[in-house]
């Protein structure tokens, strides 16, 4: 590289042709330049980012095992989610944004780790009071105990309050991991609403698709049900509150909170089932 400095200076110190040679000299250092820079770049991708380098974004997520339904240099909500689930599989902080040190995972990733199947811990022994002295329990503290999984946990009687409450965020945007009334995601909203009926479910879509008993047609459902989509990934990526007349009410990545129906062209291929919640 110094020795083709060198050249280049003296150069243009000669007659034309010498001048001509710096001239290409000089056209291949800028070369050298721009293919060393490049090949060390990592460019930093979000929402609203397009061309080539989405592409490869996406056809690499898909083929490490996160599903995308385009796959088309477009970074939209879909890609977003995609990233945020390579993201938090891999231990990096979850934006939704891809930086270096996510091109740096996703060079040496392999297919998506499954979900984990470690045993719960054992249980530690009771303690024994020693001799002449009475353990007493400690008060337990007033929190909203987490929803248990595969019952019907809210009462009819509240099931038109869970409604009410969420119509009352239509028109909310969206944002990924949003959870208050600023922005909501999908799941981050039915949290947000059911707690604030007295209700504690999961966070995440995958979660809360544990609840409830499942339905075999949409005539089970009842105003308050939680129903499942599966979109950017294979299972319940997807979730919203039905509302009766088969419609049902979510943060939806593009308008924010809204109405949708089950038989909506987009909807109804993706539906994966709905919950039954209410007793």
């Amino acid at each position: 590289m110094v020795f083709m400095l060198k050249l280049a200076v003296n150069a243009l110190k000669g007659g034309a042709c010498a001048r001509k040679a710096a001239v290409k000299i000089g056209l291949v250092l800028a070369a050298f330049f721009l293919l060393s820079t490049t090949a060390f770049a990592s460019p930093t991708l979000s929402s609203g980012s397009h061309g080539h380098d989405v592409l490869v974004l996406q056809k690499r997520l898909a083929a490490i095992g996160y599903a995308l339904k385009s796959i088309d240099g477009i970074y939209g909500s879909e890609t977003e989610r995609a990233v945020a689930a390579f993201q938090r599989d891999n231990k990096i902080r979850v934006t939704g944004i891809v930086n270096n040190a996510t091109w740096r995972a996703l060079q040496t990733a392999k297919t998506r780790p499954r979900a984990s199947t470690a045993k719960a811990p054992a249980k530690a022994p009771a303690k024994k009071a020693p001799a002449g002295k009475v353990l007493t329990k400690k008060a337990p503290t007033k929190s909203v105990p987490l929803a248990p999984n595969g019952r019907q946990i809210l009462p009819r009687a509240k099931a038109n309050a869970i409604v009410a409450t969420a119509k009352r965020y239509i028109g909310t945007p969206y944002k990924f991991g949003g959870a208050t009334p600023k922005a909501f995601d999908c799941s981050g909203f039915l949290q947000y609403v059911f707690r604030q009926n007295g209700l504690m479910i999961p966070r995440t879509a995958d979660e809360q698709y544990k609840l409830g008993i499942r339905t075999k047609t949409q005539k089970e459902l009842f105003p308050g049900d939680l129903v499942f989509f599966h979109t950017y990934e294979p299972g319940p990526s997807h979730c919203g509150i039905y509302v009766g007349s088969g419609n049902f009410i979510h943060a939806s990545s593009s308008k924010g909170v809204r109405i949708d129906s089950l038989s909506n062209s987009y909807w109804a291929p993706r539906y994966l089932g709905g919950k039954h919640i209410v007793k």
